[in-house]
């Protein structure tokens, strides 16, 4: 077993709060690995296609199915004014910078001309998207960190006291950014460049789902996790707990592993970062064990 490998089999052995294992660090990883990785995808439809890509290229059996969709929902005047007078503006998908820069373009002639002003993505894809629309220096944390603890822990973050900060995200999340600069002293407000819209899942979804013998789902938000739950709650019969005891949930952070663990999961392995690459390289590494 490769380093790596170990690694991951030490994270699943990690007792939980509820119901924890019992097995072994690589007794756990077997579970899953004595039967083909067959991976359910619950990202938004553009990063779900990116890691099924990337999980087709190494024959690991997957499906995605998206939880909600984008309906744009900032106002042209609360972008300007945020572009305008923020000294520290954070996107946290591309989502929100695609439907922010829609609703009012952004002129990259007067931003970022102080350096007082500076822009932060969590992740790279972010990142990339605010390049392509022409703003040239943005910050994000490593590949390996891509969530918001690794967005708190830059060193460019540390001294916000009386620092106007302007978080672009959906309706609702991220909260744990907000509060970790309200912290450190930091004005903080958001806008809502977008909403998410929730979908409803036809009640037998669970049941197909289970026929096509998925036992690992990939979880990158505490929202997506919850509306899962819910939804596995209500449309799967109270003595079947395949969903809870038995599939593998892969999630991204530990604020998500320890809500997945409260919630009665018991086997929830935390990549730390919500990167299509890691997130393969992780599912890989199970399948090939």
């Amino acid at each position: 077993m490769t380093k790596k490998a170990k690694t991951i089999a030490k994270e699943i052995a990690k007792t939980s709060q509820v119901n924890s294992l019992e097995t072994s660090a690589r007794e756990s990883l077997l579970l899953t690995s004595s039967k083909p990785l067959k991976v359910l995808i619950t990202r938004p439809e553009a990063k779900a296609q990116q890691l099924a890509s990337l999980l087709n290229e190494h024959d690991i059996s997957n499906t995605s199915q998206a939880l909600f969709d984008y309906q744009a929902y900032a106002s042209t005047q609360a972008t300007n004014t945020a572009l305008k007078s923020a000294d520290i503006l954070i996107f946290v998908s591309v989502a929100a910078v695609e439907f922010a820069h829609a609703s009012s373009p952004f002129p990259v002639n007067s931003l970022q001309k102080t350096p007082s002003q500076l822009f932060f993505a969590v992740g790279n894809a972010t990142k990339q998207a605010l390049l392509a629309i022409g703003i040239t220096q943005v910050l994000s944390p490593p590949q390996q960190q891509e969530h918001s603890e690794g967005l708190l822990k830059l060193p460019e973050l540390a001294h916000v006291k009386n620092k106007k900060v302007v978080i672009f995200r959906g309706n609702g999340g991220r909260e744990h950014i907000a509060n970790g600069l309200i912290q450190r002293g930091a004005n903080v407000s958001y806008i809502e460049s977008y909403q998410r819209v929730w979908r409803t899942l036809p009640k037998n979804i669970a049941t197909k789902w289970q026929a096509q013998q998925i036992n690992c789902i990939v979880v990158t938000s505490n929202d997506i996790l919850l509306a899962l739950i819910k939804y596995l709650s209500g449309a799967t019969d109270n003595t079947n707990n395949y969903w809870q005891t038995q599939c593998l949930w892969v999630v991204v952070s530990k604020r998500i592993e320890q809500n997945a663990k409260d919630l009665g999961l018991t086997r929830v392995m935390n990549t730390h970062s919500a990167s299509s690459q890691i997130l393969c390289e992780t599912l890989q590494e199970i399948s090939c064990s």
